[in-house]
């Protein structure tokens, strides 16, 4: 491969600080990432040197545009216009699409391209599947995207729902009322619903039973019609509680599923997602989103973790291999 130079020129001194970072802690990442290349900065002039400039020059083409844009750069955001740039996608396109603005004026967006094709498939489609581990935004972009078809008056009310599987404690032995006993199941779709919309704002939502939020077992014999539903940590249902959600979606009504197959915790180890993409992968309106390690957007560390479990699972003998 032959040495290339490319020369970028920013639009502006006062984007420098923001595309370099304090003390050039954001350019260090670019050159760590291509020990190969040269960069050089004068003014507001970039100069790159080496076989990556052309795709160098595109990554620093993409973070000036999220700059003007209005979105400020730090050291996540810049590791992952990286990456998405080697995969030949565009950043600047899914970072800016906005999903929801919440009661306090913050946009919500993608941050990574697997969730950018997980919003644009909840969209598209009227029942979407969003598979993969810890940290992918997997629930809390699907209740944005809720909290918007609520908004828009695309549905009439939004549905959460999740298996409530025994964890070490049995439910009957739990202080209080059957909801009373569940709640700690279901508290991180409440805990989405107050990051879209502020505290007062979702109890009247939930008061007036526009946001409904039960355990699965809730959903049996029900029709749901004119809803947007989720059903969270899906890999904890059997394959009959599957069957009997899926039966319930009716007219005017948009469902995801969001599920973890690594983490399955339901009794025997029969999940409902085993096979399932296989038996209605044929199905028109259902899209199947699989997200990996690439798109947690929590700390880099919950990355790491998520890629040595994986690492140590594919390295056990299949009857071994973690649930």
């Amino acid at each position: 491969m032959t040495d290339t130079q490319v020369k970028i020129s920013v639009p502006g001194n006062h984007l420098m600080v923001g595309l370099l970072g304090q003390r050039d802690e954001l350019l260090r990442i670019v050159e760590d990432a291509f020990g190969a290349a040269a960069i050089h900065v004068r003014g507001n002039e970039i100069t790159v040197d080496g076989p990556d400039a052309t795709e160098i020059g595109r990554i620093f083409d993409e973070l000036v545009i999220l700059l003007e844009q209005g979105h400020a750069l730090d050291p996540a955001s810049v590791s992952r216009t990286i990456d998405m740039v080697r995969a030949d996608e565009s950043p600047s396109q899914v970072f800016t699409t906005e999903v929801v603005r919440t009661a306090r004026g913050r946009s919500i967006r993608p941050k990574s391209s697997g969730q950018g094709r997980y919003v644009a498939a909840i969209r598209d489609n009227v029942i979407t599947f969003g598979i993969g581990p810890a940290g992918t935004g997997k629930s809390w972009l699907a209740v944005a995207c809720a909290v918007h078809a609520l908004q828009t008056k695309q549905v009439e009310r939004i549905i959460l729902t999740r298996p409530a599987v025994e964890a070490g404690e049995r439910l009957g032995f739990l202080p209080g009322d059957l909801m009373a006993k569940v709640d700690p199941y279901l508290r991180p779709l409440y805990d989405a619903l107050y990051d879209m919309v502020d505290a007062e704002g979702a109890q009247k939502l939930l008061d007036r039973t526009t946001v409904e939020v039960a355990p699965l077992a809730f959903m049996r014999g029900r029709t749901l019609n004119h809803s947007f539903i989720i059903l969270d940590e899906a890999q904890n249902t059997t394959p009959e509680q599957m069957k009997m959600f899926l039966t319930r979606i009716g007219f005017g009504s948009k469902a995801v599923i969001t599920g973890d197959t690594t983490q399955v915790d339901v009794q025997g180890g029969r999940s409902g997602l085993d096979g399932l993409e296989q038996t209605l992968k044929s199905i028109d309106g259902l899209g199947w989103i699989h997200l990996d390690s690439t798109d947690v957007v929590r700390h880099r560390i919950v990355q790491d973790i998520v890629d040595a479990y994986a690492k140590a699972d594919t390295n056990r003998p299949r009857g071994d291999r973690q649930r």
